[in-house]
């Protein structure tokens, strides 16, 4: 095998690590400054509220997260309240399937709340942003779904 084929399989196999299946060819929503707590550099982690060096090595250690309920066990194991992760999640998160995310993973977004979870649910399945925007936006304003769809993404059809 060619050097060059190598390492584009090499390349290949660590996007396959690094980016969960669920997310490849999902429409995920614009990020307003929160990243994916998969691949974000353990540095910039380390800089996030409630974090030390020590739990940002830790998680990019124990990654890939298959969910944001799996981050936040991870975290809560590492000594931060929950108070302290939600704060966490307002910087880094892991997306949730707006088709299949439990009550629990919905209640990790950050002020998402029981509200969230009853109308996510309702409208299943989640087609495209356009009908995010129409069914969610006769509860909260266009601002309010640009900064839900940070934290969830819509699976290929």
């Amino acid at each position: 095998m060619k050097s060059r084929t190598r390492w584009v399989l090499a390349a290949l196999l660590a996007l396959a690590v690094a980016v969960p299946l669920t997310t490849l060819g999902a429409q995920v929503g614009k990020s307003q400054g929160v990243v994916d707590a998969n691949t974000a550099p353990e540095q910039d982690l380390a800089k996030m509220p409630n974090m030390t060096p020590a739990i940002a090595k830790a998680l990019v250690g124990v990654r890939p997260f298959k969910s944001i309920t799996e981050l936040n066990t991870f975290l809560i194991g590492q000594g931060l309240t929950q108070e302290q992760a939600m704060q966490f999640y307002e910087k880094a998160f892991v997306h949730i399937n707006l088709n299949t995310a439990t009550p629990d993973e919905i209640l990790l977004v950050p002020g998402a709340g029981k509200r969230m979870v009853r109308e996510f649910g309702e409208y299943r399945p989640w087609k495209s942003w356009a009908q995010f925007d129409k069914e969610i936006g006769k509860y909260v304003g266009q601002q309010e779904t640009d900064r839900l769809k940070q934290y969830v993404f819509i699976p290929p059809s």
